[in-house]
């Protein structure tokens, strides 16, 4: 299946999305649609929102307040974009300057404050208080994640644990709470929901496992980013945390000396050392082990075309490019 059959079952949910992801930014002072806009408009692929949108229709939901849920999580993504490129200073975006490169850090913090209280403000027009209840757990779980990178920054000291940790706050557990949100709008039952739960926080560790790896392994033009943005950050991802256990000492306190600086000068040595560590392949299996988990996750759930995509995503996060 390609990317683009994935979306099919819900195509035209995903244009009503698009119609209410524009329609609630509305606002009065320009300059928060302008930096809205241009985040939303920077090419990505709305995973989040078409995951609440496959989980609804798998579980047979009929009503169309899906929509406004898909969009509501588009925003806590976004804004949580807007946030990171804050705290990272990062500068470009799936290949495009930043908000905060064009308009400044206060401006980006703002917006994003913004879209964090605008969704909530439509979840409460949604109504549905054991959706609410999980996504107000999912987004205090995301601040907590983002605190823990932080706090891991220029750790070389990072365990394993550590980093599964921070990776399961500031990324999986969106992933997670679109799928259970999506489940729970549609009243499905215990066993759906938490089928889909776990299916989405599984997907969500392996997309961000693909992320880190790919961090060493891709080119800036095909990532949109810039190669070695995370040791750059002194971020402790997991290639380097499995070379630094199995590299020899002159290896490992070179990479413990990058992390330590945010040090990319050395940037080709490093990738040389991951690779022969199998590092690279370390990541890319325990990535392969957490989509075949999710795979297994959906039991519970009845075979339909929209189980189908939620499967396939698997493979997508697998073979991702950017």
């Amino acid at each position: 299946m390609q990317a683009a059959d994935l979306y099919q079952p819900v195509a035209a949910d995903f244009k009503q999305v698009d119609q209410a992801i524009f329609q609630h930014l509305a606002s009065n002072v320009p300059l928060v649609e302008k930096i809205g806009e241009h985040i939303i408009h920077s090419g990505g692929k709305r995973l989040r929102p078409l995951l609440a949108l496959l989980a609804a229709r798998a579980c047979g939901y009929q009503g169309n307040q899906h929509i406004t849920l898909a969009a509501v999580i588009e925003f806590i993504h976004t804004a949580t974009l807007l946030h990171d490129d804050v705290v990272d200073t990062s500068s470009l975006r799936r290949g495009k300057p930043t908000a905060n490169n064009k308009w400044g850090n206060p401006s980006s913090v703002l917006v994003g404050d913004f879209l964090y209280s605008r969704s909530f403000e439509m979840l409460v027009g949604i109504g549905h208080i054991p959706v609410m209840e999980t996504l107000s757990r999912a987004t205090s779980i995301i601040a907590e994640g983002e605190v823990l990178q932080l706090l891991n920054a220029k750790n070389p000291d990072t365990s394993e644990i550590d980093y599964l940790q921070v990776i399961l706050g500031k990324t999986a557990m969106l992933f997670e709470a679109a799928c259970k949100t999506g489940a729970q709008l549609a009243a499905a039952s215990s066993e759906e929901i938490e089928g889909l739960r776990l299916f989405g926080r599984h997907l969500g560790i392996a997309f961000q496992l693909i992320d880190d790896l790919m961090d060493y392994t891709g080119d800036a033009d095909t990532m949109g980013k810039n190669v070695g943005d995370d040791l750059a950050e002194g971020k402790p991802t997991l290639p380097l945390i499995h070379a630094m256990a199995t590299g020899s000492k002159d290896e490992r306190n070179l990479i413990r000396k990058a992390i330590r600086k945010g040090d990319t000068g050395q940037l080709p040595q490093i990738q040389a050392i991951i690779e022969r560590c199998g590092s690279l392949a370390y990541t890319q299996q325990m990535a392969e082990r957490e989509t075949e988990q999710a795979i297994t996750a959906l039991g519970p759930i009845k075979d339909s075309e929209y189980r189908q995509s939620l499967t396939s995503l698997c493979q997508l996060a697998l073979a991702r490019q950017n």
